[in-house]
């Protein structure tokens, strides 16, 4: 199985990018891992929507094949951490593939993007930076599979 991450905008902040570089590697002993940073579309103005709409095209782009795709909204449905790992391991049995998971830009994602995912995970009601929900997603995923396979760090 393979495991995207697709979000928009670069991790800036050197001690956040560690983080995440790390956790990705820990996933990476269960899983193939690819994380793809797209460019955050500043350029075409000041204006939100235009901003949404070409960053959802960028992301449409790149998950528009991709067999199951989890959203990160802050209006999607809040999971606790066995839920999580009981959803990726039902899809690696069932002989998923990949899973992408997908994180918006700063003004959040077009309605195309939101159609297109078939899952919307809430990470918290709680605003969280872009970089912090990262992280939190990919220890999150790390700790399903130390779910799944029984590790102690989950306990």
């Amino acid at each position: 199985m393979k495991l995207r991450f697709v979000w928009i905008g670069k991790t800036k902040r050197a001690p956040m990018k560690e983080l995440i570089e790390s956790y990705l590697k820990r996933v990476g002993k269960f899983a193939r891992v690819e994380a793809v940073e797209l460019r955050d579309r500043d350029e075409v103005g000041d204006d939100p929507r235009r901003i949404i709409e070409r960053e959802g095209e960028d992301i449409l782009e790149r998950v528009d094949r991709d067999p199951f795709v989890i959203l990160l909204d802050q209006r999607g449905r809040e999971i606790d951490s066995f839920k999580m790992a009981e959803l990726i391991e039902k899809h690696r049995l069932a002989g998923s593939k990949q899973i992408t998971f997908v994180v918006g830009g700063h003004f959040g994602v077009s309605e195309e993007v939101r159609k297109r995912a078939d899952f919307q995970l809430a990470l918290s009601r709680m605003t969280l930076t872009h970089e912090m929900a990262r992280l939190l997603l990919i220890e999150q995923v790390y700790r399903a599979f130390a779910i799944i396979h029984d590790l102690p760090y989950q306990k």
